[in-house]
């Protein structure tokens, strides 16, 4: 009777109210409707089985003269493993035929780099879809297990996100600075990771007086992840990358507790790196800093002796249109001392939710064209490839469906990366397109935001576009 009574107290709103829902002021109302009641929405999801199928991610005292590393690398850690090529791929790159030549001269001295000994850089940008070295982990060990390297390639100063690909731990005085969120530093020399680390504040040296000021010591310990794929957990080079040095600094190097390397930083402000190299993984690396004014420590990075080195560089929040934000001397002099090929661009996710119609759209893809052309303009003969945004659902009405905007949004970003001689992988399309986020929660490959791969989905995602790229090389090696 209870349950009778509440019906028939509701029925007469659920058969005068509008579908559009009933707006008093700022107030929007809403309920379910007489269609609604009598023919209840279904959810409806992408049939995904055929790309289940097709894509395989299985794995296989007095003053004493300063204390220098000996390095000892025999100069043999990156040679590629064994295995071929030529993959079946369900889904290809777009480009123009400038973006496909751009696209060959990568792969003519990708397939060189091993065997002249040479060492490459890939960066992958992203969002919070690949931080933690999700997607760009699993893509590094197929690439370095066919062309060579070792290592994981650039991390963080400080690492804020959950990562197997290696461990850190840093004194409680060293502070992140970002120029995608959060602090972020006035001089803008964050390095090509968009983030670097301090632990002293930072000041203008010319307003103060260094005798006043109390010397202070912050430290940073790198080392080997054993979660990690096979090829990041070895590597014998290990770099510290930095720059705004501008007030005597002092870094020890500590190995097992003891003392291997110091060094005087230089402080003329540029960007600058201090290398070891080791006849083997070293372990944990701590890395000991003493000055009054701290420099803008950017990075670390783990790598063989040669080969190719690909970093995951994820930005939690971001919509890729940060390069403007950074200093562009220091961002040019360090691409090209890591000898940067190729650059993945995988944005998108972050400026679907707030597109309110197509004109907005529009607007963000041209500035994303920018930013392409920024990033070629910082790394001459640089090839980009863009991943756009993969399906995301919003809730609506009791149903996860497909931002309305987004396949607007892949489309645009696609024109605006061909147009700029670059390649576009529509993970949209690889997915299955429309409603196809339902069908990966639904087989645990992506989380119940409807928005994040699993660990699972990530793989997959990422053995897709390591096909992708694998088909385009197969065809450039056999003309």
């Amino acid at each position: 009777m209870y349950i009778l009574g509440i019906m028939l107290i509701l029925s007469p709103v659920v058969y005068f109210i509008p579908d559009e829902g009933i707006k008093t002021g700022s107030v929007e109302l809403n309920f379910l409707t007489l269609e609604d009641f009598i023919h209840p929405k279904k959810q409806v999801n992408a049939d995904i089985t055929d790309i289940l199928e097709d894509i395989d991610t299985s794995l296989n005292a007095p003053i004493k003269p300063l204390i220098k590393h000996q390095n000892d690398s025999d100069g043999n850690m990156g040679a590629p493993g064994a295995g071929s090529f030529e993959v079946e791929s369900s889904t290809e790159f777009l480009m123009t035929e400038t973006g496909k030549a751009n696209l060959h001269k990568f792969f003519e001295i990708l397939s060189s780099t091993a065997s002249n000994r040479n060492k490459i850089s890939i960066l992958h940008y992203g969002d919070s879809q690949i931080e933690g070295d999700r997607m760009t982990g699993f893509i590094r060990e197929r690439i370095q297990q066919q062309f060579g390297g070792n290592g994981p390639g650039l991390v963080p100063a400080t690492n804020v996100y959950n990562t197997y690909a290696f461990n850190q731990d840093y004194s409680e005085n060293f502070k992140r600075y970002t120029c995608f969120g959060g602090a972020s530093l006035d001089n803008r020399k964050y390095g090509v990771m968009a983030s670097a680390s301090r632990f002293t504040e930072e000041i203008e040296i010319d307003s103060i007086d260094l005798a006043e000021l109390p010397e202070q010591t912050g430290w940073i310990e790198v080392s080997p992840s054993g979660r990690a794929y096979s090829r990041a957990r070895s590597y014998n080079n290990v770099k510290m990358h930095y720059n705004s040095c501008v007030a005597p600094t002092m870094l020890r190097v500590y190995q097992n507790g003891s003392v291997i390397h110091e060094d005087s930083l230089i402080m003329d402000g540029g960007q600058h790196s201090v290398k070891l190299n080791f006849g083997s993984t070293p372990g944990a690396l701590k890395f000991e800093f003493t000055g009054k004014v701290s420099p803008n420590v950017c990075a670390f990075s783990l790598e063989g002796d040669y080969g190719v080195q690909v970093s995951n560089i994820g930005m939690r929040g971001s919509s890729g249109t940060i390069w403007g934000r950074m200093n562009q001397s220091i961002l040019a002099t360090m691409y090209a001392e890591l000898n940067t090929k190729l650059i993945i661009m995988q944005f998108g996710g972050n400026s679907v939710p707030s597109f309110v119609d197509s004109t907005s759209v529009r607007n963000f893809a041209s500035y994303f064209q920018g930013q392409i052309s920024a990033v070629k303009r910082l790394n001459p003969g640089v090839m980009v490839i863009v991943i756009g945004p993969s399906d995301m659902s919003v809730y609506d009405d009791g149903l996860h469906v497909t931002y309305p905007l987004l396949p607007y949004c892949v489309d645009r970003m696609m024109v605006a990366t061909k147009a700029s001689g670059a390649a576009y992988w529509n993970l949209y399309a690889g997915m299955g397109g429309f409603n196809s986020m339902p069908a990966w929660v639904e087989k645990g490959l992506a989380g119940k935001d409807y928005i994040h791969f699993s660990n699972a989905g990530s793989k997959f995602a990422s053995q897709m576009f390591y096909n992708a790229l694998m088909s385009e090389y197969a065809k450039w090696k056999s003309n």
